[in-house]
């Protein structure tokens, strides 16, 4: 974003997360291209130490309580590493924005504040072999029984999986439901016994 455009605010931010790129080792990024690295976990532990991983999220959970701006102008400039490392970082926001909107005050403690503190580790289970991320495409299916539910289906290209200590998954809950009430998304912690495939590339 040109400087004209932004508060002062905001350049102080630009320039506190241009300070934060530049410190991330080049060798990280030559061992990620290389394959050597598979999840760049001190990249996240070194931005939540900064204090620098959803933005928009409030202070009480470990965020700023900054707006959409402010945090497409961090990305901007994390995006200068590429597109792995953004998407690693933007997986804070787009898992804490289901959990700070819509989980409860115990699931803001236990998974979005050390999320934000660069602790723990999120993913999105969304794309599928059939309908890729179609949201309202979904056939994974979630059927409850008793105080549970049970998830039946499968998820592919899951950015982030290898390190992630818990999933955001996408399932059908109501499949008579127009297609915008028929979804829920869960929290699925990667110990809770379920397999969750994550399809090969196409090299492999």
């Amino acid at each position: 974003m040109l400087d004209v455009f932004m508060t002062e605010e905001q350049k102080t931010l630009r320039d506190e997360v241009r300070d934060f790129v530049r410190s991330v080792p080049r060798q990280l990024l030559i061992d990620m291209d290389a394959d050597k690295v598979r999840y760049p976990k001190e990249f996240l532990v070194e931005a939540g130490r900064r204090n620098l991983l959803g933005l928009r999220f409030p202070p009480q959970y470990g965020g700023r309580g900054l707006k959409w701006v402010d945090e497409m102008i961090a990305l901007e400039e994390i995006g200068t590493l590429g597109s792995s490392l953004a998407c690693l970082y933007s997986l804070v926001s787009i898992v804490g924005e289901a959990l700070n909107v819509f989980g409860t005050e115990a699931q803001k403690q236990k998974y979005l504040r050390p999320t934000l503190e660069g602790k723990l580790y999120c993913a999105e289970a969304l794309t599928e072999p059939r309908g890729g991320s179609d949201f309202f495409g979904s056939t994974t299916v979630a059927r409850k029984e008793g105080g549970y539910y049970l998830l039946n289906g499968q998820k592919r290209f899951i950015v982030g999986a290898e390190g992630a200590d818990y999933f955001l998954v996408y399932a059908v809950t109501d499949p008579e439901a127009p297609p915008r009430n028929r979804l829920s998304a869960f929290i699925v912690d990667r110990d809770m016994g379920c397999l969750l495939y994550t399809s090969p590339s196409p090299r492999d």
